[in-house]
């Protein structure tokens, strides 16, 4: 049997980080197995289903490389389909049209309240015969069988048992005939060979119910794999009070699409103490056994531990390229590609995020428009002054300006002067970078370039008389 697993998300907001994870197990199982992974854009909530949402799943996964066998497929382009599976289930006497009107379900709702039952639709019109009421326009039915019961073996949470008493006639075409969510999801993954379903255990009481409606078109049942849900470091549900809750809000913080699957893939699943999975051994190694049965919470340290990681790792040169862009986005002009890939190297060990390496590094290749207020104040004194004025002299007579000859003029200037370095490196890398943290000063020098440095150590000179003489 060919594994066929399926993504499909409704296109009413942004890309739940839920969703992706959802979304990753399955593509892993497929590519597990040598089988194929569909995406499906469930888009039938016309009123809340936009294009802005489906460009966002879409961009989503190629963003994260989950790439899929098949699709997009659309349900508002099958309607024809469900009409067809509709009129089929009356025609076979597995559906009935209901008249209920509002009134009489909220009647009925509270009567059930009263007798302290389980509100649920009644089944009144299950078998009528009688004629049909007039200006009611009918939802359409389906007859879930009234004994027995339905036993999912699921591959993450076992054996689940519902007797088929708990559950009522769902309505699978509402009253302007459009198809409800548990009809489109039963013909979908019927007429596109879904093996295995895995999506989220917020779904358990909708699949015996589609279970029933499989088996009443003589369909072959899928297996079922439901994932407990993602919590917050507050043993709740997952949402924006958490941080970022969207893949494009990941993307946007400058996070890595290596580290978040990475860091997806530990949530809820397991092989051994290892942490760090290359995409190809998340494909090798991945297994719904190891699925834990309990919530995962999510930890944003964890996250960014694994997006400094593949910081890290990732090559010099394509980090510069993201830089680039994101610099380019800023109207910030990069002259050299060589310059900025050393830039990269010289930071990125020191950063957790990409946006973290954006901004700690822009003093290389645009001025700044203020000193850090609490560097300045620490390090801008009046005995600052003859350090800066020494040290524009002293760098300005270089001839070559490389991160050697630098040092050495640093060296240089601290045996003349009787100053050790922690008395002269602090001033010079406010004046030159804007505040007092910077990688190695003679390597952070060098990249800046001679002019820039020599021209942003006069201006920290002015400022600090201009200080003295404010005082």
């Amino acid at each position: 049997m060919e594994v066929r697993t399926r993504f499909a998300p409704s296109p009413t907001g942004y890309l739940h980080i839920g969703g992706v994870r959802t979304a990753l197990f399955s593509w892993l199982y497929a590519k597990h197995h040598q089988g194929k992974f569909i995406l499906r854009i469930e888009d039938t909530d016309r009123e809340r289903s936009t294009q802005e949402s489906v460009d966002a799943i879409l961009r989503g996964m190629e963003w994260l490389g989950l790439d899929y066998d098949e699709g997009p497929y659309y349900q508002t382009q099958r309607f024809d389909r469900y009409k067809q599976v509709i009129q089929q289930l009356l025609d076979e006497g597995k559906a009935y049209r209901c008249y209920c009107t509002k009134e009489e379900l909220d009647a009925l709702r509270l009567e059930q309240q009263k007798n302290k039952q389980k509100p649920r639709y009644d089944g009144r019109y299950r078998d009528y015969s009688g004629p049909i009421p007039k200006g009611v326009d009918p939802v359409i039915r389906f007859k879930n069988p009234l004994q027995g019961e339905v036993i999912i073996n699921d591959l993450v949470l076992g054996e689940i048992k519902i007797n088929n008493t708990e559950l009522d006639d769902l309505i699978i075409a509402r009253s302007d005939g459009t198809p409800t969510y548990n009809l489109t999801v039963v013909v979908d993954d019927l007429d596109m060979n879904i093996s295995h379903i895995i999506r989220g255990d917020d779904h358990v009481n909708n699949t015996p119910r589609q279970i029933n409606m499989i088996e009443a078109l003589g369909g072959k049942l899928p297996q079922y794999a439901h994932l407990p849900m993602i919590l917050g470091n507050d043993g709740k549900r997952m949402s924006k009070r958490h941080g970022a809750v969207s893949v494009s809000a990941y993307e946007q913080e400058g996070y890595l699409p290596e580290a978040l699957l990475n860091y997806l893939v530990k949530l809820g699943w397991a092989h051994g103490d290892q942490e760090i999975f290359s995409r190809q051994e998340m494909i090798t190694l991945f297994s719904l056994e190891h699925v834990n049965k309990s919530a995962a919470a999510f930890d944003t340290d964890k996250l960014q531990w694994l997006n400094q990681h593949y910081i890290k790792s990732t090559p010099d040169k394509v980090l510069a390229s993201i830089l680039k862009q994101t610099y380019a986005n800023k109207q910030i002009n990069i002259e050299s590609d060589l310059q900025l890939e050393q830039v990269v190297n010289i930071q990125k060990e020191r950063v957790k995020t990409i946006n973290n390496l954006v901004d700690s590094s822009e003093y290389f290749f645009t001025d700044f428009e203020n000193y850090d207020e609490k560097s300045a104040k620490k390090h801008f004194k009046q005995s600052s002054l003859p350090v800066l004025q020494s040290m524009h002299e002293k760098l300005s007579s270089l001839d070559a300006w490389n991160a050697e000859t630098i040092q050495a003029c640093i060296d240089n200037y601290s045996e003349e002067s009787g100053l050790k370095l922690g008395k002269i490196a602090p001033s010079l890398r406010v004046a030159v970078c804007g505040s007092a943290n910077s990688p190695s000063i003679d390597v952070t020098l060098e990249l800046v370039g001679k002019q820039t440095v020599l021209r942003r150590i006069q201006q920290a000179i002015e400022y600090i008389q201009a200080q003295v003489e404010g005082n």
